[in-house]
């Protein structure tokens, strides 16, 4: 009895020995030395058991009970955070662990330029696979969410600042929704655009409105203000706005169609939108303006200009009378071909050019 004791308890140390080492292993070094990522989704409600298992299964982990036992002595069991991971066999349990227990969910870049509309940003958040198509127009022509968020609007057009955003996949249309007006509302009140809105006697909406209209219409920078005073020279004496870019946006809201050249017809069509037809604003912004083009509307230039043109190089022609215009026209826009039209009224833009 005393020989195979003595023969046996060695035994059993060794395999106590093997086995820890082999749990060590497993709990400290990563699945191999290469290897790609893999994105890992952990639903909302998952287990541990079930998370661990499925990694095991992705071959991120090389034992789901060696994992358990990690995460058993960080107190980590009730921890990790439902999302979607990127994740490495080359990453070591203890880091795979990290990320799951401090929610390090993978990140989409998404970048919303200046002048986009709703229909594009939604369409952009589509096409990244953030959201299903049309989810992100509903939430933001939600007149409820739209209250919440600050907006007296029947949209969220001209509120979704354009910028550089870090998205993650379970994020709701709605939240993206937030982060975006909720950016907008920072760039404004840190700018104090409040302050200059009360002075000027308009309301915020207007701003938005004109400035949306501003983005759409400037190439450069330097044009903004200049731009932005002909709209309200024209607003001041009760002129149509005549600017393109809202019989575009018109089109888009009743149509869904992508922009195309505008024709006679479109200039004549009665909508919300156009500023040919109807005087004043149009029913609301047509795209989200970056902050440049709404302080050039808060401080346009004090110049008596009612009409610009194309030059056709990214630059503009301004003019203070029709006559100056029609010059402007004949010079920068003569390879045009123009339909025949009628005698205009001198108090309004050619209606077959751009402003």
């Amino acid at each position: 009895m005393r020989i195979i004791r003595e023969f046996w308890l060695p035994v059993l140390l060794y395999l106590v020995f093997l086995s820890g080492y082999q749990i060590w292993k497993e709990c400290t070094l990563p699945v191999s030395e290469t290897g790609r990522s893999k994105i890992v989704l952990i639903p909302t409600g998952s287990s541990f058991s079930s998370a661990t298992q499925q990694l095991e299964t992705e071959g991120l982990i090389k034992s789901k009970k060696a994992f358990y036992c990690l995460a058993w002595l960080k107190d980590a069991t009730t921890k990790i955070k439902a999302g979607e991971y990127e994740l490495s066999p080359t990453q070591t349990p203890a880091e795979i662990l990290d990320y799951l227990v401090h929610g390090k969910i993978r990140q989409y870049i998404v970048t919303i330029p200046e002048g986009y509309n709703l229909f594009q940003i939604d369409n952009l958040l589509a096409n990244a696979k953030l959201i299903s198509k049309d989810s992100f127009l509903n939430v933001a022509r939600d007149k409820n969410i739209l209250r919440t968020l600050g907006i007296k609007a029947d949209s969220a057009e001209g509120y979704v600042y354009p910028d550089t955003y870090q998205l993650t996949k379970d994020a709701t249309a709605y939240e993206m929704l937030r982060t975006f007006v909720n950016h907008f509302w920072e760039v404004w009140n840190s700018a104090k655009f409040s302050r200059r809105t009360e002075k000027l006697g308009v309301k915020i909406h207007d701003i938005v409105t004109i400035a949306s209209i501003v983005e759409k219409e400037a190439m450069r920078s330097r044009e903004r203000p200049l731009i932005a005073c002909v709209f309200w020279n024209r607003l001041k004496k009760n002129m149509p706005l005549q600017a393109d870019p809202t019989v575009h946006y018109g089109i888009l809201v009743e149509t869904k169609a992508k922009k195309r050249r505008l024709r006679w017809k479109d200039l004549r069509k009665n909508t919300p939108y156009n500023t040919y037809v109807n005087r004043g604003l149009p029913n609301g912004p047509i795209s989200n303006p970056g902050k440049e083009s709404i302080r050039a509307t808060l401080y346009p230039s004090k110049k008596n200009y009612f009409y610009f043109v194309s030059k056709n190089n990214g630059t503009h022609c301004f003019s203070q009378t029709l006559a100056e215009h029609n010059r402007a026209v004949n010079k920068y826009q003569r390879r045009r071909k123009y339909r025949p039209r009628k005698k205009t009224n001198p108090d309004s833009t050619q209606t077959n050019t751009p402003l």
